[in-house]
């Protein structure tokens, strides 16, 4: 199975930080370095989960049983935007840190990138890429 590691630049001290008997994938650092996202892949289930840095506090965000993939952080580390296959296609949704309030926000997206104001995210969908904003400009 797959784990999430932790090493040095040069390849030493190789910490496993997730040791389980599913997978654990795609980690992504907050952007204060504090937490990682990152998948858990168990048969039938994906969800996502957050950890601390050094592995201990791992903790499931989504609790759903949609097939959850993938996880990147807004620029603030306020919330988390992933793909959802809670529908017949994978969806993007956004929700907050830790783990509240996830809600659509695209339908048959890929996964993507914030912008760097939090206020943006730029997603794929077949060969096209489109950019939906989170907020309301006034």
């Amino acid at each position: 199975n797959t784990e999430i590691y932790l090493m040095n630049a040069d390849g030493s001290g190789a910490t496993n930080l997730t040791n389980s008997p599913n997978t654990e994938a795609y980690p992504a650092w907050s952007p204060d370095g504090t937490r990682i996202a990152y998948g858990f892949i168990s048969v039938g289930n994906n969800e996502i989960y957050v950890m601390n840095a050094d592995g201990s506090g791992a903790t499931n965000l989504t609790n759903s049983a949609a097939r959850e993939q993938g996880a990147w952080w807004s620029p603030d580390g306020s919330r988390i935007a992933f793909g959802s296959r809670r529908n017949l296609e994978v969806d993007l949704y956004v929700m907050n840190a830790d783990g509240s309030s996830a809600t659509s926000v695209a339908l048959d997206a890929g996964l993507g990138a914030w912008s760097p104001d939090g206020r943006k995210i730029a997603f794929g969908s077949g060969l096209d890429i489109y950019l939906v904003s989170l907020y309301e400009t006034r």
